[in-house]
């Protein structure tokens, strides 16, 4: 008798993770399909009633109402036939850290943003993360309702959150931050430091509610086991930083906070290739992370296999994330070193999946 898994979870698929983060030999990529869209906002009945309101609250947000959806979108694992253990976090609509430092949040079409701050460095002098906040409690209380709903049968991850240099953006305002590397360089390496050290904490903080997962823990953006701590580091506002600026400023940060995790992996987009060199510097960084992004203004993928092989050369594991059409994944994978290598693929129903798969070996 052949078993089945809640959501497809079958525990032998932990072994697939570790030859992926260890670069051990495949025949082909770790391959995982997500029928879900780019915009989770409207994926979750809960959320999407958000649409008609202008700004969200923590009072406005019940875990609970949350749950059903989620497991509804985690049983694609149960009949689309791939490689990944699926699992859940606390809603990836919501920007979790840009309301814990105190940002308003926006609800637009689709999506929900932190409205930036432009705070003066006074006011920014003792900032820390604030367990007692009310954003705090919410996000706490969604992973524990997620851990009790779950009951092992998948695993649950952290939040979907901003990174350093991204808090530092909302705190100071974006273009006023850019200004700050070079008018006030001392109190922006201040504000680095202490934005780091929150996005650590927060994250040390969540795992003291979240089980290990066989053994290991888990993101559950891209769907990510890992044997020892893993945390999605992001960097999205160094796209406007210059290659020395980033050594200078944000480089020590990234070492550091990396270095807090066995597993960390970092969340880049194409318009940040021009640091890939200056990221792959960090050795605590384990992992890369990149969205193909030719629907939003990105590179053709063949644009995109130069600074893929780049990443395998320095012997880290790839994460690629994106849709794609069999021509261009027929040439990811046929560019790539199947070793240490992860295609998650976003697809628009099953069909689209089993159409893929022979491109991939499946």
């Amino acid at each position: 008798m052949t078993l089945t898994y809640p959501f497809g979870n079958d525990p032998a698929k932990v072994e697939s993770y570790r030859v992926f983060w260890n670069r051990g030999p495949a025949k082909r990529p770790l391959v995982g399909f997500s029928i879900k869209s780019w915009f989770p906002l409207q994926e979750f009945s809960a959320s999407a009633a958000w649409q008609d309101i202008e700004v969200l609250t923590p009072d406005m947000i019940e875990p609970e109402a949350f749950l059903d959806d989620q497991e509804r979108l985690l049983a694609e694992g149960e009949v689309i036939g791939d490689d990944i253990l699926r699992g859940a976090s606390p809603s990836q609509a919501v920007p979790w850290l840009d309301g814990m430092v105190g940002a308003t949040l926006r609800i637009l079409p689709a999506t929900v943003l932190g409205v930036e701050r432009t705070l003066p460095w006074d006011a920014l002098a003792d900032l820390r993360l604030d367990t007692e906040s009310a954003w705090f409690r919410k996000y706490i209380a969604f992973i524990q309702a997620l851990v009790r709903r779950s009951v092992e049968r998948y695993p649950v991850s952290h939040g979907t959150l901003i990174g350093p240099s991204d808090i530092a953006a909302l705190l100071r305002g974006h273009t006023q931050s850019v200004i700050d590397l070079v008018e006030s360089p001392e109190e922006t390496e201040r504000l680095f430091r202490r934005c780091g050290e929150v996005f650590c904490q927060i994250t040390e903080e969540a795992w003291k509610h979240i089980p290990l997962y066989h053994g290991g823990y888990y993101d559950a953006q891209y769907q990510l086991w890992a044997p020892g701590p893993i945390v999605r580091l992001q960097e999205d506002a160094s796209g406007v930083f210059s290659p020395k600026l980033y050594r200078k400023f944000l480089q020590p940060v990234d070492r550091t906070v990396a270095g807090h995790f066995a597993n960390t992996f970092i969340h880049l987009h194409t318009n940040s290739m021009f640091l890939y060199d200056l990221f792959l510097e960090v050795e605590e960084i384990r992992c890369f992370q990149v969205n193909y992004e030719l629907h939003s203004g990105g590179p053709p993928m063949a644009g995109m296999i130069p600074a893929f092989r780049k990443i395998q050369a320095a012997n880290r594991p790839l994460l690629v994330r994106g849709s794609f059409t069999p021509d261009e994944l027929r040439l990811l994978v046929d560019s790539l070193d199947p070793r240490g290598l992860y295609l998650y693929i976003m697809v628009g129903s099953l069909e689209e999946a089993d159409a893929l798969k022979p491109v991939i070996g499946i």
